[in-house]
């Protein structure tokens, strides 16, 4: 498929309301105001198309930038290429977009280290949203590892960017999320951290409240695990 036919059907899935939406969301790059769920079909039609998704992400058109991150192959991601997209990410509609190629690249944990260090609002929400999608993978990273960053998020939280703060919240959750030792250590993280106040602008999105989120989505985790285990044990006794 190419960029023109792309784009021509953006133009034709796009609406008014969506744009109004989209802006109230911080939006401000030109769009058409496609909804996600358009999006995702037209993901689903084209699969992988890396060639295509530079040529959208050029077109500087909002729409057929979050495109281009859904279609781009994170393996043909170069660093210098990355670091292209992020610096152009001017909302976190856009940033969280580009945070799920970003993260599923060879290239993750470095970026990540370098843009958590980040001044720029949307640069460093990319990178802790990275550290979030590698806190929720099975990978070769150690509990030490994500400690770290526990102290990091403890002592630059209430100072960061506002809609840094949001990702380093999330980033809080998804480390306690991980494993039991974690867990403990980002429950009394989150509890001497405190409310987190992040402004949504004119939208109904709310700051999850750490400590209590972690301790659901465990107990979600340890159920599941449960159940897993049911399975198996009952499979064994049926042979």
């Amino acid at each position: 498929m190419k960029k023109t036919a792309v784009l021509k059907q953006l133009a034709a899935l796009g609406t008014a309301q969506n744009r109004k939406v989209y802006g109230r969301h911080g939006v401000q790059d030109t769009m058409y105001g496609v909804s996600y769920a358009d999006l995702g079909k037209l993901k689903k039609a084209i699969q992988v198309d890396h060639a295509l998704a530079e040529s959208l992400w050029k077109s500087g058109n909002h729409d057929a930038r979050v495109l281009a991150s859904m279609i781009a192959d994170p393996a043909r991601m170069t660093g210098a290429k990355l670091e292209e997209w992020v610096a152009q990410c001017e909302n976190y509609i856009l940033a969280d977009a580009v945070s799920g190629v970003a993260s599923k690249s060879a290239h993750a944990e470095q970026k990540m280290k370098k843009w958590t260090k980040a001044r720029g609002e949307w640069i460093a929400s990319i990178g802790w949203n990275v550290l979030t999608s590698l806190a929720m993978t099975e990978n070769d990273l150690t509990d030490d590892f994500f400690e770290e960053y526990l102290g990091r998020i403890e002592n630059g939280i209430h100072s960061a960017r506002n809609r840094t703060r949001y990702a380093m919240n999330n980033a809080l959750i998804a480390i306690g999320v991980r494993c039991a030792k974690l867990e403990k250590l980002a429950i009394a993280t989150a509890k001497r951290i405190g409310k987190v106040e992040v402004d949504h602008g004119e939208t109904s999105c709310k700051t999850p409240d750490a400590a209590p989120y972690i301790k659901k989505a465990r107990a979600h985790v340890k159920a599941k695990l449960a159940r897993a285990r049911a399975r198996a044990k009952a499979k064994v006794k049926a042979r």
